[in-house]
């Protein structure tokens, strides 16, 4: 077995190596054929300007311009006549070079699922690997070979829209879905069916814009960078990400795009990637408003030497490159290189030996209404809901969470009750029969129930204008349930995308009907659906039950439901930390310590003196139905050497009425170290399946790469001394047992 397992081994090593040196002879035999022009038109990417995600620079007659050879790649072109019509035309070109087609397929494409944020919340690596998958195979269908995604940017301030695109705050847990989502979105690699090229974004540091305000500058130490902002992209560089794109953001004074540390010194250099770099909408251009770049001749100049090979929707380089290699101020080799990698790209895609093998209209219809697709959908769904809060009844003592699926009456209030297209958030596609196909919270708790509940309904009000006369309406409902359950939250496109927010309460009159109904004295479960952590200390405090749904896609009613009555535990736990009010931000778990630190002193520590020092919710809070004890760690030693792994265990109890999905965290704490070291940095983490009545030991290995930091000199070390090993539910909810790790 093991002389087969070799030789298979060395026959696809083989395989692949043959694979590669045939496709770089190729391309370097086309590259030989093409004028300035033509390889400058490689780099040259613009939108359908019909369905545009940015603004759009006037291009003429696009469709003799692909005839011509003149464009390398579209964005924002979908279906699988379409794309085979303007590939047709590109076949016509001199070169007969194929198109590549993008799509921003964030969360989805025909099937939409959560925002990844809200799959971030699963801490469930391999359901987010397979709802990449399903994206790209839903989306390949119809044309598309590169899914601009996923986004990798850490942020910390929930200000910022677009931590609806990323992982959260956390570096490592940020890393492994990076590398999920990369290896959902390439399957079994570049060629083989339904693979689509991953776009690792914003290279980088986006996630830290002054201010949580979108497009702003970033200012940082390297260290701060290499240590936080840069893992996750190492992280899908190592899954194989074919793809990287630059972010709108100067660093430290110097535009991303026209960044050479990042993307020559670091990426190409350190990281020896090979792979190809493409902008952000514009931003080659946009480096003249940045002040970087006197003109657009002079911003093609600096973002090609600083590593930019393709160039979206700027029109720089397919007017200047050619110019400036003319003039001598670009090497032509440098216009090669990054000719090559693209081309490299089309010939690994298979685009070169049948252009239209992503153009089937039969393969689009299969996969248009997926029923296992639905399903997974709705399964991740109900995987990404947080429980915040759960209290007990006073005369049953026992939780307002799950509901009983009969023989009550369940007022179901608020704006997004019975929405529909509301329920897939930002950077999602709008079908014509998503009326049809997505299921509001009405359906999926009518559908829960059948006929043995009685449901009431009252809209309240609207999602984000100041009228109140819905009110009325909503208390007189209210008043002849036995329990109310009202769904409030942000519009659909308040999260995304230039949505930066300096006030993060539920918009419009929410929070007054939320009160309103509190006032009934009926036990209240409110729910929110948004795209970022918002302010919900008053909604906590009115209600006997706080639920974050997020914006969870297509199955979001039926994923729902199957929370509020109890057929999916709620397993989701927070992947950004939940400030009490906005003057709290940015915080973040891991954070360093201070001289005077927050707890030691009711005075003379670091915080405000209007507010408690704690978050409302830490990073890594969720609960579930039933109780969950855990026992202190247990470590192999409490004096392990430089070469030795340090196993941690620990015994997790659980006394419930159902199967209970556990995310078992270990945080680690330096304590003393040549830099300042954060107060809590995660390092592991389980899920297990407990079921009533079970109690499962859980086991960690640690090794010194664990405990790895960049020093002053930004050299990747780790240093012997006192480390804290803390293991529990969340991050402010730990045991903790100290070693010493020596050399």
């Amino acid at each position: 077995m093991r002389l087969f397992a070799f030789i298979f081994f060395c026959t696809i090593s083989f395989y692949g190596n043959t694979q590669q040196v045939s496709i770089s002879r190729r391309v370097d035999s086309l590259i030989a054929k093409m004028t300035l022009d033509e390889k400058a038109a490689q780099l040259h990417q613009i939108s359908n300007p019909f369905s545009a995600t940015g603004p759009i620079t006037p291009v003429g007659d696009y469709l003799q311009q692909i005839k011509e050879g003149k464009i390398g790649s579209m964005l924002n072109i979908v279906g699988a006549e379409r794309t085979r019509q303007l590939q047709e035309l590109a076949m016509q070109s001199r070169l007969k070079i194929p198109l590549l087609f993008a799509q921003d397929v964030i969360h989805g494409f025909r099937t939409t699922f959560p925002l990844p944020l809200a799959e971030a919340a699963s801490w469930d690596l391999a359901a987010m690997e397979r709802s990449a998958r399903i994206a790209a195979i839903e989306a390949s269908a119809s044309g598309i070979h590169w899914m601009f995604a996923p986004m990798v940017d850490i942020s910390r301030d929930p200000r910022w829209g677009r931590v609806m695109e990323g992982a959260g705050e956390d570096t490592y847990l940020g890393s492994l879905i990076a590398a999920a989502r990369v290896k959902g979105f390439q399957g079994a690699g570049l060629g083989t069916p339904a693979s689509v090229m991953a776009c690792v974004k914003h290279f980088a540091a986006y996630g830290a814009a002054v201010g949580g305000r979108d497009y702003n500058s970033v200012d940082m130490s390297e260290r701060q960078l290499r240590e936080t902002y840069l893992p996750p992209f190492k992280a899908a560089l190592d899954a194989g990400a074919a793809t990287f794109m630059n972010s709108f953001n100067d660093l430290n004074g110097v535009p991303a795009t026209g960044n050479a540390l990042l993307q020559r010194t670091i990426l190409r250099g350190e990281w020896a990637y090979k792979g190809l770099v493409i902008s952000d909408w514009s931003s080659i251009a946009e480096m003249i408003t940045h002040g970087y770049a006197s003109d657009t001749l002079d911003a093609a100049h600096k973002a090609i030497l600083a590593g930019s090979d393709v160039d979206m929707e700027s029109h720089a380089y397919y007017r200047y490159l050619p110019v400036l290699v003319r003039e001598g101020k670009v090497p032509e080799k440098l216009l090669d290189d990054a000719v090559r990698r693209i081309l490299t790209k089309k010939f690994e895609m298979g685009l070169f030996d049948n252009p239209f093998k992503y153009c089937s209209v039969a393969e689009e219809n299969k996969q248009w209404n997926n029923k296992a697709h639905l399903a997974e959908a709705r399964n991740i769904a109900a995987k990404s809901i947080v429980l915040l809060k759960n209290d007990s009844l006073p005369d049953t003592q026992k939780a307002v969470l799950p509901l009983k699926v009969s023989g009550q009456k369940i007022a179901l209030i608020g704006p997004l009750v019975k929405a529909k297209s509301e329920n897939l958030g930002f950077w999602s596609f709008d079908w014509p029969d998503d009326s049809i196909r997505i299921v509001s919270l009405w359906e999926g708790v009518k559908a829960a129930v059948k006929d043995t509940a009685q449901l009431l309904y009252a809209k309240g009000c609207n999602l984000n204008d100041a009228d109140t006369t819905g009110f009325a309406e909503a208390v007189h409902v209210a008043m002849q349930a036995d329990i109310i359950v009202l769904s409030a939250g942000e519009l659909r496109g308040m999260s995304g995308e230039a949505k930066s927010r300096s006030v993060l309460n539920l918009p419009g009159v929410q929070e007054q009907l939320i009160k309103r109904l509190a006032a009934t004295g009926k036990p209240l479960v409110v729910m929110i659906s948004a795209g970022r952590p918002l302010i919900v200390g008053n909604n906590a405090a009115q209600s006997q039950a706080l639920v974050y749904t997020w914006w969870l896609g297509t199955e979001a009613g039926n994923a729902i439901a199957d929370v509020l009555f109890g057929k999916h535990n709620p397993s989701g736990r927070l992947p950004m930390t939940f400030p009490r009010t906005e003057g709290q931000i940015p915080l973040y778990y891991n954070h360093y310590n201070t001289g005077r630190p927050a707890g030691n002193d009711p005075y003379y520590g670091t915080g405000y003196i209007d507010l408690p020092k704690s978050p409302l919710y830490a990073f890594g809070y969720g609960l579930g139905y039933g109780a969950v004890t855990y026992s202190k760690p247990v470590v192999s030693s409490v004096a392990p050497k430089g070469n030795e792994t340090l196993e941690v265990k620990v015994s997790v109890a659980y006394d419930g009425n159902s199967p209970r999905t556990e995310t078992v965290q270990l945080y680690i704490r330096d304590k003393t170290g040549s830099v300042v070291r954060p107060v809590k940095e995660l390092k592991k983490f389980q899920q297990i399946t407990l079921l009533p009545g079970e109690q499962k030991v859980v086991g960690f290995k640690l090794t010194t790469e664990d405990l790895k930091f960049y020093n002053n000199d930004l050299q990747y070390v780790w240093e012997p001394g006192a480390f804290d090993i803390m293991v529990g539910p969340a991050s402010d909810k730990v045991q903790m047992v100290t070693v010493n790790w020596g050399r």
